[in-house]
């Protein structure tokens, strides 16, 4: 189902800058809520939650792999935060193609994933194990086995096998996973504290303002 969101009223800007962002619009694919914050340089932005899962109520219920079924360049950016491991790498690129079908042509993707080269730099380094925990969340403690396969508390309390990680990342291979996927450039922020990684991704060459959120 997708829902008429292309007509909704903006809010009357109190300046230049609030004008310039209440214009924008970013979409989140994969999100789960709005109760879930998304990175604060989308303060102002029209926020469109997509999700295949309609228990949450996004703006659009549509599973990623089919964005090129939506409109053709309606946003200004596409934001998508630990999704993109849970599909198999063919379908990862269909993703991505996505982004770039409903993205304007001077918008950017942003994109967090698990960082595997900095879990294993960890196992190794400390001589952890599997079941050892990386770090502790809002919902509990992370496992090793947790970051590589999926968040297994999540899986088997849902029942949900998309859950489950089919595709892992390295910074050298998101770079090129999502240069595949037909972006021309892509800027990737390595987190290894936090066992994870941001790439911004253009269609072209990034603006200033844009090139500056990747030290964000």
């Amino acid at each position: 189902m997708i829902r008429d969101l292309f007509k909704r009223d903006v809010p009357a800007p109190d300046d230049g800058r609030a004008q310039a962002a209440s214009l924008r619009s970013v979409l989140n694919v994969g999100g789960g809520s709005k109760q879930i914050p998304i990175p604060d340089h989308y303060r102002g932005w029209r926020h469109v939650l997509l999700d295949v899962d309609p228990k949450e109520s996004p703006d659009l219920v549509c599973d990623a792999r089919e964005l090129t079924r939506l409109p053709p360049a309606q946003f200004d950016a596409v934001y998508c935060s630990h999704n993109l491991e849970h599909y198999y790498r063919h379908h990862g690129q269909q993703v991505l193609r996505g982004f770039l079908h409903v993205m304007k042509p001077e918008g950017f993707a942003e994109i967090v994933v698990p960082d595997l080269k900095a879990v294993m730099r960890k196992v190794v380094n400390d001589g952890i194990e599997l079941e050892d925990v990386l770090y502790r969340s809002n919902g509990g403690p992370i496992t090793v086995r947790d970051v590589i396969y999926g968040w297994g508390k999540q899986i088997e309390s849902s029942g949900v096998d998309f859950y489950a990680h089919k595709n892992g990342f390295s910074p050298a291979t998101l770079r090129q996973f999502v240069q595949d996927a037909g972006f021309g450039t892509v800027l990737v922020c390595e987190r290894p504290e936090m066992f994870e990684m941001r790439a911004l991704a253009f269609p072209g060459s990034p603006a200033p303002w844009q090139r500056a959120l990747a030290e964000a």
